[in-house]
Formats: structure tokens, sequence, C-alpha cells
């Protein structure tokens, strides 16, 4: 069956076009025109909004389950319905510090999903345990750990085709170490990092292409050390995660980053729950709750968000003042040309996914499709 929405603003990958209809079959996106076009099933959108279905690269959990707490098929998910249901129609479930078993479950857990949905869960991204104790946030210092080469190793053979992303913290890393993981093939982001300017710099030379959620939990600026937060706005091609939830990152402080990286920012949910987020959690030593949109730890301590993309979309342009065509690039355009997929999603253009979600002008969800 053939789909066509007339009336429709859309979002190339670059830029809104108002007036358009878009045809769509069989999963894909098949013709684009200024004229009007016919269809087994015509919507008229009446100028509202359809964009590409968002890529977030680094969310924890659904509306009820967490993968570190279940890391089953089941979780991943729940993961995937929970953030689809608010235009998020990719996602790369993410595990913070935990045990090599339960890595070795979640690689298991992803991986049946991947083949069920491959455009719907994209693989896995393990932020930790190798990252630096100082810069921890709420991981856990029972397993915030130095690299293990035989962990590593038995990762990358098992789950070498699943593991998308690893967040590190390069500093604690031999320059042997680092070189192995880099040679591996996975996407690295440095994170939860204590990395000078050029500990960070030098990374980021040598094959490290991302930074994950800027800001926070990282070496901030400073006159005398510009820190790993000025490595990144330093450098040429680094890439880097942000958090705009309201909570993690002040306006002023979004839109400056937007200011120094331009295309190389991007966004994530890093969701611990969401859509509704759950009131609290107690698993091992990892213990928070949910008060004024906010998830906090017993230590008082942010411990990831309580939002989906479209949030932070929004906190993007109504809060940090930033266009929306650019807003909806961090959520969509680029996180899928990081994932490898730019040709596939994240732009509304002939030949790509039907990944798609109608928004209102208000912003709010109309309709999600998914090819």
């Amino acid at each position: 069956m053939q789909t066509t929405f007339r009336n429709a603003t859309i979002f190339t990958g670059s830029e809104l076009l108002p007036n358009l209809s878009v045809s769509i079959a069989n999963g894909r996106i098949q013709e684009m025109s200024a004229a009007p076009l016919d269809g087994d099933e015509v919507v008229d959108l009446q100028g509202n909004y359809l964009l590409p279905g968002f890529v977030d690269l680094q969310l924890y959990g659904g509306s009820a389950h967490y993968l570190n707490e279940h890391p089953t098929a089941e979780t991943v998910r729940h993961i995937y319905e929970t953030h689809r249901k608010n235009g998020t129609t990719s996602v790369v479930p993410t595990l913070y510090s935990t045990s090599h078993q339960v890595i070795l479950q979640a690689i298991d857990a992803v991986r049946t999903v991947q083949q069920e949905n491959p455009l719907g869960v994209l693989g896995l991204h393990v932020e930790g345990p190798y990252i630096n104790p100082e810069k921890r946030g709420a991981h856990s210092l029972n397993y915030v750990r130095r690299p293990n080469e035989a962990e590593l190793e038995e990762l990358f053979a098992k789950g070498g085709d699943v593991i998308k992303l690893l967040t590190i913290a390069p500093e604690i890393f031999t320059e042997e170490q680092l070189d192995k993981l880099i040679n591996a093939g996975t996407l690295l982001s440095l994170g939860h990092s204590n990395a000078t300017y050029q500990q960070a710099t030098d990374a980021f030379n040598n094959g490290v292409p991302l930074a994950t959620h800027l800001y926070n939990a990282m070496r901030g600026f400073e006159s005398r050390e510009p820190g790993t937060v000025g490595a990144i706005f330093d450098h040429s091609s680094v890439r880097a995660s942000l958090i705009a939830d309201g909570f993690h990152c002040d306006p002023v402080a979004i839109r400056i980053a937007h200011q120094q990286l331009g295309n190389r920012l991007f966004l994530i949910s890093d969701a611990t729950f969401a859509n509704p987020p759950r009131p609290e959690l107690a698993y091992e030593d990892f213990i928070i709750r949910y008060e004024n949109g906010r998830y906090t730890n017993q230590e008082g301590k942010l411990a990831g968000s309580s939002i989906t993309l479209l949030d932070a979309v929004k906190v993007c342009v109504e809060k940090a003042g930033l266009p929306l065509p650019e807003a909806l690039r961090m959520a969509s355009t680029t996180p899928a040309e990081i994932i490898g997929l730019g040709d596939t999603l994240g732009k509304v253009q002939t030949g790509y996914a039907a990944n798609l979600v109608v928004l209102d002008q208000a912003l709010r969800v109309r309709q999600v499709l998914t090819a």
C-alpha cells in the first residue's frame, strides 16, 4: 500500500521545506514533490511537520525497566517501544558501568532484538566501566575499574557485531591498550574523564571521534587548563553529545556549545526512565528518586534523565533559542551519520527508510511511522 502525505512541512536533514507531498511504500520514501501526489491512502498534514524519526545513541531504560537491572530482550523491546511513542524510532540501548557478566548478557539481548528490528535497535552502547573514578558521576565505584585486556578481548570476540559505542576515559589506558581499542572498529567516545586538554586532544587525534555528554562528568574549561571541554571546543572534527533536559546543561551552555561546535553537536536523552518516568529505583547501590523533573541518587548527583529526544528538541528551541532545523538535525541527522546509517536514517529524502514522525506546530506527536 502506498501512503501519501500532502501539505507537509518536511525536514530534509538540513532545512525545513513547506507544502510538499511525500509518498511512502514498502518501508521507504518513494517520491517527494511540490505537486500533489496520489496514493492508496492520502493524508493532508495541513502544514504540520513530517520529520525523520529521532535517533538516540544513549538511553538506559523505558518507562518501567532498564537494561542494567534486566539485561534481556524483553527490556530492549520495552526501551524501544517507550521511546518510539515520542518519535524516537532508532535507539542504542546503553549500560552504565557494570559487571562483565551483565555486559555479556546485554550483548545477547540486544543482538536478538537487533535481528528482529535492525533499523529500530541499532546496537549496544557500553558506557564504562573503564572510566575515571574522579568523574564517575552516578556510576558505582564497585564497578568502575581500570582496563582489563582479557575482558575487552572477550567482549569484542562475543559482541564486536553488537557493541556500537564504548565510552571510556582514555587517560586511564596505556597507549597500547588504546590502540587496540581504536583498531577494534567500535566507535569510542571520551566520557567520565578527567583528561587534560592535551590528553583529550591526543585521544581525539589518535582515533577517538566522539565525546559523551558535553560538560557533564568531564574536566571543565579553565583559563590555565582548558581541560576536556576546551579540547572538544578546540578540535576540528570531534563530535559531542549533549543532554538537553533543563538540568544537565543551562540553556546558555547549550547555546554556547552550539556556537562552538555547530554540526558536530548532537543530542542524547540519557534517559534512565521516561514516558512516563518511573518514580524510584533501588538496584544494588544505585538508588534513585524522581522529583521535580529529574533523577538524583542518594548522594544528590544527577542520575540520567527522564526525557525523550523530543523533550530535548523542545528545550533546545524553547529555552536555548536554537533554530528548529538545528535541533532536529542534532536529534536525527547527525546521530544517524555517527552510527553509520546516514544514507538510510535521519532525513526525509527519496530512498530513505520511512522511519518518520508527524508533529504539529506545537511540536506534539501526531503520528509515528516505522519502516
